[in-house]
């Protein structure tokens, strides 16, 4: 065989092989099946720039972060003890979003913070939210405190006076939710719904239905 022959087998062999070669490769390179983006029925405001830090005194004057509450999904709501509609709604429907969830429901973790210090003394506050679900924790402090801290999650609200000389609070009516992560991932809307809330828990938990 001369030298061309050699020359043109050598070719041939090397052509071959990449045949071969090429479905292999473009199976490795392949990636895996992409991760499904989820969709919420709240407001999805992963990645935000506020809502990032919560300091304040529970019920029992212990300090509390958020920090502590990391491998549970964490739902934090802005309101007060004296509100007769959107508050009291709010806390109730999360209690039954965690029952809806089952043993999945120990993994979420209700927090209520309080925007009348001065009525919502921490025995006020923890009598109320133990008729709700004893698991939710009360959050108070002084006004500067609470001023702080509303103005890190954006949640607007002011005192309003009343004809009978007393006075109410205007405030943000939706609820922060958190990822096991520590991540705020959601803006819940006041009036979206158990049925709603507890089908974007589940997907933060990584259950499906």
């Amino acid at each position: 065989m001369n030298r061309d022959d050699l020359n043109r087998r050598s070719l041939l062999l090397s052509a071959a092989a990449a045949l071969v070669a090429s479905p292999l490769l473009s199976a490795c390179d392949k990636a895996g099946p992409p991760v499904p983006k989820l969709s919420f029925n709240a407001v999805d405001i992963t990645g935000a720039e506020y809502a990032r830090k919560l300091s304040l005194k529970d019920v029992d004057g212990r300090q509390r972060d958020l920090a502590e509450f990391k491998g549970k999904v964490v739902f934090v709501f802005f309101g007060f003890t004296q509100c007769p509609d959107v508050c009291p709604t709010t806390m109730a429907e999360l209690a039954e979003v965690r029952r809806r969830l089952g043993a999945d429901g120990d993994r979420v973790q209700g927090v209520f913070i309080s925007i009348d210090p001065a009525r919502d003394t921490p025995q006020v506050l923890k009598a109320y939210l133990q008729a709700m679900d004893p698991s939710f924790v009360g959050l108070t402090g002084s006004n500067d405190q609470i001023e702080a801290a509303a103005r890190e999650f954006k949640v607007f609200y002011q005192k309003v006076p009343t004809s009978e000389g007393n006075y109410t609070m205007d405030h943000t009516a939706g609820a922060y939710v958190f990822d096991p992560e520590g991540h705020v991932r959601l803006f819940v809307r006041y009036g979206m719904g158990v049925d709603k809330v507890t089908a974007d828990l589940r997907q933060l938990l990584g259950k499906t239905a």
